[in-house]
């Protein structure tokens, strides 16, 4: 696997990559599990190179003191590539991405309004920002996204179809633990009790309660809600537990 943290020299190397092969691009803030895994083992599948991208991105954090407990695990993150057969891993600096006196930002101004963006006025900003940078940086044939994070995902999805971006983007069913726990960096963060409240969320979005039930019983068992909403045919659920927020998704029962 090769590394780059200089954003030029990866650009050198991609113009030299030969036009006969394909790429796919899996983005990633590290602390990597089975999910982000699932991802890469699928752009090996469907793609001649892999490159992996690691970069904390602050600008979709609204809460400083969340970026800063973010969990940073670089070593053990690159032997798990190191296991997959990733090709290349690129890791940029932040000053590389965000250079002094940059004003750009993407903004989407319907879906990113809702469910997390209430709550979190600028985070999709960040969001789309970062990943329009990452898809012209990387030029590959195919991006793969998770379905956990399923408006970041569509909101990604339709930024590349309004602005004719030529790189495909994927979506892959959400991973979860046998307990049905959607898999999420945060998770690591969580204690026994918390594990057990999160678990009990994931398994309560399922069921054929209504929103105003399921938010009671969550309250009851001392579950920060941020919001429980139906769109379509579609159930979203952001919760905070043991002041970590969590987000879940699943067809409507």
């Amino acid at each position: 696997m090769k590394v780059y943290n200089d954003i030029n020299a990866w650009l050198s190397m991609r113009k030299e990559l030969s036009t006969h092969l394909s790429l796919g691009v899996v983005m990633t803030m590290g602390a990597l599990h089975e999910g982000h895994l699932s991802l890469m083992r699928q752009s090996k599948q469907e793609n001649d190179r892999t490159l992996v991208t690691i970069f904390v991105n602050p600008t979709q954090f609204d809460n400083k003191n969340d970026l800063q407990k973010y969990p940073k695990t670089w070593e053990s993150d690159c032997d798990l590539l190191q296991q997959v057969e990733i090709d290349y891993l690129l890791a940029p600096r932040v000053s590389h991405i965000y250079p002094a006196h940059d004003y750009f930002y993407m903004n989407e101004n319907h879906f990113s309004q809702q469910l997390c963006g209430l709550s979190r006025p600028n985070h999709f900003q960040g969001v789309l920002t970062i990943v329009l940078k990452l898809l012209n940086l990387a030029q590959a044939q195919r991006a793969y996204f998770g379905e956990k994070d399923y408006q970041q995902a569509k909101l990604i999805q339709k930024m590349t179809q309004c602005f004719f971006l030529p790189t495909q983007i994927i979506l892959h069913p959400t991973i979860r633990d046998p307990d049905g726990l959607a898999l999420s960096s945060r998770n690591t963060r969580l204690s026994e009790t918390g594990r057990e409240k999160a678990t009990f969320f994931a398994r309560l979005l399922k069921t054929e309660k209504s929103v105003l039930n399921m938010k009671h019983q969550l309250e009851l068992e001392g579950i920060q809600v941020d919001y429980l909403e139906e769109i379509g045919q579609h159930r979203f659920g952001a919760v905070w537990i043991e002041d970590i927020r969590l987000i879940d998704n699943c067809a409507k029962p």
